[in-house]
């Protein structure tokens, strides 16, 4: 199981479903363990009573069937799967409406989707998740891209509320993925993943969500600016390495 979580931690984004596949193949005995674990690129499905899209993802899932943030029911239709509290509901219409803001303000555009369940310690996990389609078909507006895409995860556990004070543990997956393919710079791929977990006791007398997009917001941050510096820091400086640009001869002006 650790050399399988390696492999796949070295995997593309754009190969994780292959590789996935291959491995579950292979070690059928920690199947539940590998699709717990790994984080997959993100689909998308319609809501065709809201006429909205909604991201899949292990944390809506039940049996084969996902449930929509927008109506609470479950595509293809399941009869018994699991429901957030009336309470907790209430939370989730709030944050995907807050969330579908922010995605607009920082990604200028995409598809958003939040979901949120109670869990054994009189807490409650949340799930942020935005898409974003940079391809020039997609939901990119530069038309810079041929093929690209944006995964992001944010899983916040919160406990608790101990004296007006809860815990948050925030996990945060990033996949990117880029192609370009014109005149100047040819055919270009990259592409990548990265992870990483803050913990925080906050107040809570400005509500959860409050919390929990300030957590995100630091946290993305951090993201983009740990995948400029490793990939594409990285990436341009082997490209420089190996074909240097040309050298460019400055002229002194005569003394």
């Amino acid at each position: 199981m650790e050399a399988a979580m390696g492999l796949m931690r070295r995997i593309p984004p754009k190969q994780t479903e292959t590789a996935l596949s291959a491995l579950l193949t292979l070690l059928p005995h920690h199947s539940s363990d590998l699709l717990s674990q790994v984080d997959q690129p993100l689909q998308v499905l319609c809501d065709v009573d809201h006429g909205k899209e909604f991201i899949l993802c292990e944390y809506n899932r039940d049996a084969d069937s996902y449930r929509s943030p927008w109506s609470n029911k479950y595509h293809p239709p399941l009869e018994d799967g699991a429901l957030p509290s009336l309470e907790l509901r209430k939370l989730e219409v709030e944050a995907n409406d807050i969330f579908a803001i922010y995605r607009d303000q920082y990604y200028e555009g995409g598809i958003s989707s939040v979901y949120m369940w109670e869990d054994d310690n009189e807490g409650f996990v949340a799930c942020f998740l935005i898409k974003k389609d940079g391809s020039k078909t997609g939901h990119g507006r530069r038309g810079y891209l041929q093929e690209g895409g944006w995964d992001a995860i944010h899983v916040i556990e919160v406990g608790p509320e101990e004296e007006g004070v809860a815990h948050y543990r925030l996990t945060s997956t990033v996949m990117l993925s880029l192609t370009t393919d014109n005149e100047s710079s040819g055919t270009f791929s990259l592409s990548g993943s990265i992870r990483r977990q803050m913990d925080m006791s906050l107040s809570v007398a400005e509500g959860h969500l409050c919390n929990m997009g300030r957590m995100i917001e630091e946290m993305e941050s951090k993201l983009r600016n740990s995948l400029d510096q490793v990939y594409f820091g990285k990436t341009k400086e082997m490209v420089c390495t190996l074909r240097p640009p040309a050298e460019v001869v400055m002229r002194l002006p005569d003394s």
